[in-house]
């Protein structure tokens, strides 16, 4: 078959690779008919994900058609229609009963494109299958689903829900890619006052005005001054980061209020100053996650029930054999205007 592998850092390409076989009987084979890039796809490529392996298929984010299943798989079957999760669950740890299944104890967590193959492939291996796939109704299509396997639970989840945003707060996001709009929309919800959205692409922040940021900001100068005037000069009640620079996440700890949460959504390569010596006295939570994925369920029904639109975030459609150009264009966002990027077989 044809995979996006990984070479090392600034190397990849779309190649011939082993069709993957059942390994485990927990274990499903999926024919992969939707995929999507990620902005972690390009930190690994940066060299900012060390554990990822030379010789790795890329990718957690995709939809596909169940093949073959092993013999203790009983919650889907050949023939049935899934979503992947980003996040492989064995369901029976201590983190996994508690629905932390970012943090699986018995082989799974972020694993896919990360510590074993992913899914940016015509078919992939799924380990513990059960809890890690989601059934898909028939009036969600493989475009609006495929959001839902990272970027809508992982902003809803360690953006919102960490957070802890309430009716009218405000509310400030620094980073108006993938992430950030999907923290846009999912922040609604919960009906803040004031959404700002600061990025310094234009196409971006035009993308945050549709999908419902009240205010937007290009510089940190002017994010200041605009956080500073709806709020009386005491800040935003959470401030999310969705980019994964030290300079966004440090932002973010200057627009928040004392008594105020930073909920850190971006992945990170290099550390980031925290200045403790002013933060100490101002009350201030911050927070970290990898999303475990247990509000895809929720988010799932939602998109079915024409709650939240799934296919508003693409903005780029390939055929599955256009990998490589794919990825030139996601990863050129600025001059492209991508901001989600969908391979079709």
């Amino acid at each position: 078959m044809k995979a996006l592998v990984y070479h090392g850092p600034g190397k990849r390409a779309w190649e011939d690779v082993l069709k993957p076989e059942i390994q485990d009987p927990a274990d499903a084979i999926v024919r992969v008919t939707a995929v999507t890039i990620c902005g972690t796809d390009l930190h690994i490529l940066k060299g900012d994900v060390p554990e990822v392996e030379p010789g790795r298929i890329l990718g957690h984010e995709a939809v596909g058609v169940v093949e073959q299943v092993g013999a203790s798989v009983t919650g889907v079957k050949p023939g049935d229609r899934v979503l992947i999760s980003c996040i492989t669950s064995c369901g029976r740890c201590e983190y996994c009963r508690v629905g932390s299944y970012g943090q699986c104890l018995g082989g799974g967590g972020w694993i896919l494109g990360h510590t074993t193959d992913g899914v940016q492939a015509e078919y992939v291996r799924v380990p513990f299958a059960d809890t890690s796939t989601h059934l898909l109704p028939d009036d969600v299509t493989d475009t609006a689903a495929v959001v839902l396997a990272d970027i809508l639970p992982t902003s809803y989840e360690v953006g919102v829900l960490n957070g802890r945003i309430k009716p009218a707060d405000t509310v400030v996001i620094v980073g108006a890619g993938p992430i950030g709009l999907a923290a846009i929309q999912t922040a609604q919800l919960y009906s803040p006052s004031h959404i700002v959205a600061v990025d310094p692409a234009s196409s971006r922040l035009d993308a945050a005005k549709q999908f419902g940021a009240d205010v937007t900001a290009t510089t940190a100068e002017e994010a200041e001054r605009v956080v500073g005037e709806l709020t009386g000069g005491l800040g935003a009640h959470v401030a999310i980061e969705a980019v994964g620079v030290p300079e966004t996440f440090e932002l973010c700890t200057k627009l928040v209020r004392p008594g105020g949460h930073v909920a850190n959504v971006g992945v990170h390569g290099k550390p980031a100053m925290l200045h403790l010596e002013s933060l100490w006295i101002r009350n201030v939570t911050i927070t970290t996650g990898l999303v475990d994925t247990s509000s895809t369920p929720t988010l799932l029904r939602m998109v079915a029930a024409g709650r939240i639109d799934g296919e508003r975030f693409i903005t780029h459609r390939f055929a599955l054999e256009e990998m490589e150009q794919a990825y030139e264009v996601f990863e050129n966002a600025g001059d492209t205007g991508a901001l989600k990027v969908v391979l079709n077989r």
